[in-house]
C-alpha cells in the first residue's frame, strides 16, 4: 500500500512538473507573441502610403529632423523651379508664381512685383521666350535656426533665334510653418534675394 503511495507521489511530482513546465512555456510563447504584435503594429504606423497617379506608393515616416536636410533642399529647389522655369502663356506664368509665392515670403512677391512693373513677364509672351533653370547645388546650414542656404544654378532663356545661358546665385532662409496643400514641406522662404544673375553665353538656333 504504501508503495501505491510512493508511486502516486512520484506520478503527482511529474504531473506537476509537467504542468509547470507546460505554463512556463505557453506564458513565454504569450509574451513573444505579444511583442511580436506590438513590433508589427509600430511598423506598420510608421508605413505611409501615398496614391500618385492612381497608383499606391509605400512611404516610410520618420522624424522631421532625420529628413529636414532632403526637404529643405527640395523645398528650396521646387520654389526656384516655380519662380524660373516660365512660358510665353500668361496663365501658365501666373500660375507657375503664384505656387512658388506660397513658398517665400514678402522677399519674394517684392522680386515679382520688381520684374512684373518693369515689364518683364510681358516680353517673355511678346517674344514667345521660354525660361529654365537647372539647379547645380544648394548649400544649406542647419545647424542655426533659421536656416541659411544659397543656391548655384544656370539659367536658360530660350529666343526664337538664340539661346542665352545665365549663371545665377541666391540665397535666403528657411523657417519652419505648418505644413498644407500648398506647401507640403512647411518650410517658408525668408530673405530671398539674387546675389548673381550674370550672363555666360549666348548661342545662335
Amino acid at each position: 500500500m504504501f508503495s501505491q503511495l510512493k508511486h502516486l507521489d512520484h506520478a503527482f511530482r511529474y504531473v506537476r512538473l509537467f504542468s509547470l513546465i507546460i505554463i512556463v512555456l505557453c506564458m513565454g510563447l504569450c509574451g513573444f507573441v505579444l511583442y511580436k504584435s506590438y513590433q508589427l503594429a509600430a511598423l506598420t504606423q510608421s508605413k505611409v502610403y501615398i496614391l500618385a497617379n492612381g497608383k499606391a506608393l509605400e512611404a516610410l515616416a520618420a522624424d522631421r529632423k532625420e529628413n529636414i536636410g532632403v526637404e529643405a533642399r527640395d523645398h528650396i529647389s521646387l520654389f526656384h523651379s516655380y519662380f524660373f522655369n516660365l512660358d510665353p502663356d500668361d496663365k501658365s506664368i501666373q500660375v507657375s508664381l503664384t505656387k512658388s509665392l506660397y513658398l517665400a515670403d514678402e522677399s519674394a512677391k517684392q522680386q515679382f512685383q520688381n520684374l512684373k512693373e518693369s515689364g518683364y513677364y510681358a516680353s517673355l509672351i511678346a517674344g514667345n521666350i521660354s525660361q529654365r533653370i537647372q539647379v547645380d547645388s544648394i548649400e544649406l546650414n542647419t545647424v542655426n535656426y533659421p536656416y541659411y542656404f544659397r543656391l548655384y544654378g544656370r539659367q536658360t532663356v530660350l529666343r526664337a533665334t538664340s539661346v542665352l545661358h545665365r549663371h545665377l546665385v541666391t540665397e535666403g532662409y528657411l523657417r519652419n510653418v505648418n505644413r498644407s496643400e500648398n506647401n507640403t514641406h512647411g518650410f517658408l522662404i525668408e530673405k530671398w534675394k539674387t546675389l548673381d544673375n550674370t550672363d555666360i553665353t549666348t548661342e545662335n538656333r
